[in-house]
């Protein structure tokens, strides 16, 4: 079966990690995949090396038609029988570009989206697909409830981690910050994002309420700032000049090295207003970590209603703290929490989980 999968952007995001481990592990798992890309960016030469026959176009407008006229000939000349796209902009063109052949075309939903331009596109494509896919159940309700979508042809599968790429043996956060070796490290990996999505505020104001309980505690925030974002990013940083927290609090930007990042931490902390199915959340459980995570419905969903995970309430500093205390000095608890966490992720969100769902979701519709 020849499926085309299709990107905006390559820049490091859930989409795109699941679209990248999707790629490497495809073959092996009885997938002729390709994939191209209409945009460049931070992962663009992994996905040239993940194995996947890699195509790639330059988006210059909002719509383009050329990006159109592109796709369809790749589309004529390949004989796919399944187009996969992970985002709106990416999937009205292909849509379009599909147009008259019997390719048959699959939208997935990685998360919330805010954007009047992103909800109009999505109203206009979802009847059109042959089929759906939403990553969690709390996804597939709001998309009904809030968006008012037919669900009807919507599937929900759950996003897959290749644990391959979380594997680290070199020299961690603590040597290249020149930190003491005694240092305990908190940590988010997240963009700040304009739209309410994440919410690193909270977060500050968490760490600034329990920095003087716990002396040896550093807090690492790792994400770029979206444009439209910087007030929220600027308050982090107020809120850290105000507690004089400057040497312990510190802001990475973008990184590319994950698997460091990840082996890293002592504790992964994930306050967030919106998710679709967080990947960095299941990485972080599959790479033996600790999480905290606020009550949305989807970290629920992940960490089985808080079974194999701390949870707060959404946006509230002072219970957060609580869990950062509690976590940071029961040594016995958090490792096993840890090793609970890691062994449900592992049979729960594998990649090879994931690629036999799309398989079969493909072949029934092909």
């Amino acid at each position: 079966m020849k499926v085309l999968h299709i990107l905006d952007s390559l820049n490091r995001g859930g989409a795109e990690m699941l679209a990248l481990d999707v790629c490497r592990n495809a073959a092996a798992n009885g997938l002729e995949l390709s994939f191209a890309a209409t945009g460049g960016g931070t992962l663009e030469e992994d996905f040239k090396k993940s194995g996947a026959r890699f195509f790639r176009f330059q988006r210059r407008l909002p719509f383009d038609l050329q990006v159109v006229s592109n796709l369809r000939k790749i589309i004529k000349e390949n004989d796919f029988e399944i187009i996969h796209t992970h985002q709106a902009v990416a999937a009205i063109h292909a849509y379009l570009a599909s147009v008259g052949t019997k390719t048959k075309h699959v939208l997935s939903f990685p998360g919330f989206y805010a954007d009047t331009k992103n909800r109009l596109t999505t109203k206009f494509l979802v009847p059109r697909m042959a089929a759906n896919i939403s990553c969690s159940k709390g996804l597939l309700e709001w998309l009904e409830q809030s968006e008012k979508l037919d669900i009807s042809k919507f599937q929900m599968i759950y996003n897959g981690v290749d644990t391959k790429r979380l594997e680290y043996s070199g020299d961690g956060l603590k040597n290249e910050l020149n930190l003491p070796e005694n240092a305990f490290l908190f940590g988010m990996v997240s963009h700040f994002y304009a739209a309410p999505r994440k919410d690193q505020i909270t977060l500050c104001r968490a760490f600034a309420g329990i920095a003087g309980k716990l002396p040896d505690a550093h807090l690492i925030l790792v994400g770029k700032t979206e444009k439209g974002a910087e007030a929220k990013y600027n308050e982090c940083v107020k809120i850290v000049e105000e507690n004089d927290l400057q040497a312990r609090v510190h802001f990475l930007g973008q990184r590319d090295d994950l698997a460091k990042v990840v082996n890293s931490l002592d504790v992964y902390v994930f306050s967030s207003l919106h998710e679709g199915l967080p990947i960095a959340l299941m990485e972080a459980m599959l790479a033996r970590k600790p999480c905290i995570l606020s009550d949305i419905p989807p970290h629920l969903e992940v960490s089985e209603n808080g079974k194999f995970a701390e949870v707060f309430e959404t946006q509230n500093a002072g219970e957060l703290a609580e869990k950062l205390v509690k976590i940071a000095t029961n040594d016995e608890f958090r490792n096993d929490l840890a090793n609970r966490a890691y062994d449900f992720a592992s049979r729960t969100f594998s990649i090879e989980a994931h690629l036999a769902k799309l398989k079969n979701l493909y072949e029934s519709i092909a």
